[in-house]
């Protein structure tokens, strides 16, 4: 039984890319750090908004793995983004970079603009919170 359950209710808008609510139950919580677009030499790489999203998305997946995680127990992701009008004009091609990564089992999300990260090349951090098994 997946410990996380995704409600949507009738009487908000339609959900696009996100869960207007999660709950957990049972099982442990994996706190996942914002994580960037760095390679394994701690380099940002991606010259677009999509390419960093999509290795910062990966970084946070490897993190979920490492700590004995999946993609569908993901319940909270926050998106720290420098520039939210280039975010909202991709938002299709990020939607499908999440959904070829992490699925269509979308978390409660949030997209928050920021004036910078802490690596000045990075355009987008990802943090979140899932449940184990």
């Amino acid at each position: 039984m997946n410990p996380v359950n995704r409600i949507n209710p009738a009487e908000l808008s339609p959900p696009t890319g996100f869960s207007h609510a999660v709950t957990v139950t049972g099982g442990r919580l994996v706190f996942l750090a914002g994580q960037t677009a760095l390679d394994e030499a701690g380099k940002v790489v991606g010259d677009t908004l999509p390419e960093q999203f999509e290795q910062a998305l990966g970084n946070l997946l490897t993190a979920l793995r490492a700590a004995g995680g999946t993609p569908a127990g993901l319940a909270r992701v926050t998106v720290y983004a420098t520039d939210v009008a280039d975010y909202r004009e991709h938002a299709s091609e990020l939607g499908r970079i999440w959904r070829r990564s992490a699925g269509r089992d979308y978390p409660a999300m949030a997209v928050i603009g920021v004036v910078r990260l802490w690596d000045e090349q990075a355009m987008v951090e990802l943090d979140g919170v899932a449940a184990l098994d």
